[in-house]
This record gives C-alpha cells, sequence and structure tokens, in this order.
C-alpha cells in the first residue's frame, strides 16, 4: 500500500502526544495528527507559545481535539506533574519531538548538573517514557516514536564522556544528543520485544527541513516573500516542516510500520515523502546501545522498560 501524507487514516478514541508540539516540525506533527480525530496533546515549556500553537490547529482543523500541557524535560519535576496533567486512561503514541539545540559555549547544565542538551533532548525523553509506561501498555498497540537527526549519523558516543564534560562542541554535542535518542528508540524496542509488549518503539527524521520551506503558521512563523525565494533553490534538496513531519506522522499511523523501524524521507534521507530506512552503522551498534541504556537508568533513577518475560 502507498502511504498518502495527504489522506490519513482515522483515528478517533485514540489520544496523541507530542512533545515540543508548539512550534517547528512538532507543531505540524501536531497539526497533521489533529486531522485524524484523535485527541491531541502538546506538551511544551512556553504557555503562550502553546496557546498559540492549539488556536493555530484549530483555525485549521475546526473539529480538531488539541489541547497542552506544562513540560520542561530539564526538569524531573515537572516531568512528573505533566504525565498527571495528561489525565487520561491509556496513550496510544508518543513523539519524542523536543529538542534544544545550541549554537555557541559555554556548556550549560541543568538544575540537576547533567549537560543541557543531553539532558533535554535524552536524558528527558528517557525518563518521560519511564512515568508513561502505564499509560501506554494500557492502550491495545500502542508507540513510541522518537525524533532522529540527520546530524546522528556523522557522530560517535563517547560512553566515558556522554555529558560532554571533556569536550564540549555545540554541534558535536547536539550531534551526539540525537544519537542518544536514536540508539534509545531502538533499544527500547528490543527491550518490549523481550517483554512480550504490544507496545512498540520507532524512530523517525525530518531529513533537512528548514524554516525558509516552511508555509506561515502566523503567529507561529511567517515566511515572507524574501524568505520563500532565498528559499527556491534549497528546496531541491531541503523541504520545509511540514514535510519534515510526515515521517513521524506515519511512523504513529501507519498500520504496516513494525517496531525497530527507522522512517525518514525518500530522496536522499532529505526530502520526500517518508519510507523505512535500514537501520546500519552506527545506529544498529547494540552493543553501545545497551551501555547507554544502563548509564540513563543511573543517571535519571527510571527505566523506560518492563521486565523481560522468560517465555
Amino acid at each position: 500500500m502507498t502511504w498518502d501524507v495527504h489522506r490519513l487514516p482515522r483515528a478517533e478514541g485514540k489520544t496523541f502526544l507530542i512533545t515540543g508540539g508548539n512550534a517547528g516540525i512538532g507543531y505540524f506533527v501536531a497539526e497533521q495528527l489533529a486531522t485524524t480525530g484523535a485527541t491531541v496533546v502538546i506538551a511544551g515549556r512556553d504557555a503562550s507559545k502553546a496557546e498559540a500553537a492549539t488556536a493555530s490547529i484549530r483555525s485549521r482543523v475546526p473539529d480538531g481535539r488539541v489541547r497542552h500541557i506544562p513540560l520542561d524535560l530539564a526538569d524531573p519535576a515537572s516531568i512528573e506533574r505533566s504525565v498527571c496533567a495528561l489525565d487520561t486512561e491509556a496513550l496510544d503514541a508518543v513523539v519524542l519531538n523536543a529538542g534544544v539545540m545550541l549554537d555557541d559555549p559555554p556548556r550549560r547544565e541543568t538544575a540537576a548538573g547533567h549537560e543541557l542538551m543531553f539532558a533535554t533532548n535524552h536524558l528527558g525523553h528517557f525518563a518521560l517514557t519511564a512515568r508513561l509506561a502505564p499509560l501506554l501498555h494500557a492502550a491495545p498497540a500502542a508507540r513510541v516514536v522518537t525524533t532522529g537527526s540527520f546530524a546522528a549519523r556523522s557522530e560517535r558516543l563517547d560512553l566515558d564522556d556522554l555529558q560532554s564534560a571533556r569536550d564540549y562542541r555545540p554541534k558535536r554535542t547536539y550531534g551526539r544528543s540525537k544519537l542518544a535518542q536514536t540508539l534509545f528508540g531502538l533499544e527500547l524496542d528490543r527491550r518490549l520485544r523481550a517483554a512480550h509488549s504490544t507496545t512498540i518503539s520507532v524512530v523517525s527524521h525530518p531529513g533537512g527541513a528548514l524554516d525558509t520551506l516552511t508555509p506561515s503558521r502566523a503567529p507561529l512563523h511567517v515566511r515572507t516573500m524574501g524568505r520563500r525565494l532565498r528559499g527556491l533553490p534549497l528546496g531541491l534538496l531541503l523541504q520545509g516542516k511540514e514535510a519534515g513531519a510526515w515521517p513521524a506522522v506515519r511512523a504513529v499511523l501507519d498500520p504496516a510500520v513494525r517496531g525497530g523501524q527507522l522512517v525518514g524521507p525518500r530522496v536522499f534521507g532529505l526530502r520526500g515523502r517518508p519510507r523505512f530506512e535500514p537501520v546500519r552503522e552506527r545506529f544498529a551498534d547494540i552493543d553501545t546501545a545497551r551501555r547507554l541504556w544502563t548509564a540513563s537508568v543511573a543517571l535519571t533513577g527510571t527505566d523506560p522498560a518492563p521486565a523481560a518475560d522468560p517465555r
């Protein structure tokens, strides 16, 4: 079956959570999922941006069921409060999309003493998934969709310096945090399979998604004529953020999706309709993924995976 990004399957009665759904790619994931009849919950730090995002979605999807809850992934207490604020008996999918990307030194830490990008992009989502586990397992076939990045492909994890205490370079640290997310998403599925869970874990990535190629969603994002013209040459290789949302949306909705898969854009992994990609090279490093998991459990005090089933 050919997946049609413009004719999404209905999902009435389901509940989807999108972290960072108040802006960028996360916003378009929320907007597109809202067209399916599902309840869409946007989780983000900035209440005013979240309110603007929900208002924008409702203006385009008049019958959309969308709301927001506060979430700061760098704050364990905020994660606890956010899960309570969901106020649902079951969660059909969570899209782990929110992220921090710093451009310049100096290195920044959270209140818990963790490097900010690694803490937000990986550790926060690791802990959130653990807290959401009972709600995910209460759904008949839940999905955890982790958002990877092209930036992860060129990096290697230093398991002795996960938080870049010795070697902090913003772009490298960001790429490593996204590699950690990808390894987490794939290792989570292996552990869910070992426990015979009905929940699956999938990784998606948006390819090359730029603001200059993204349609306006005032007041969240306004693309002027000048920016539109500047973005035209880039459109041959890259795409806007509404198209960057397609892989995550497919990972949530497509009945053909299986656990442990990677979904990304069709054309060189940079643009186009979403397809299944092979999992190889750094992403297929099971030993590093297991060691990262052990370190993440120690750093967060949480474990997202159920105990292995002896069957």
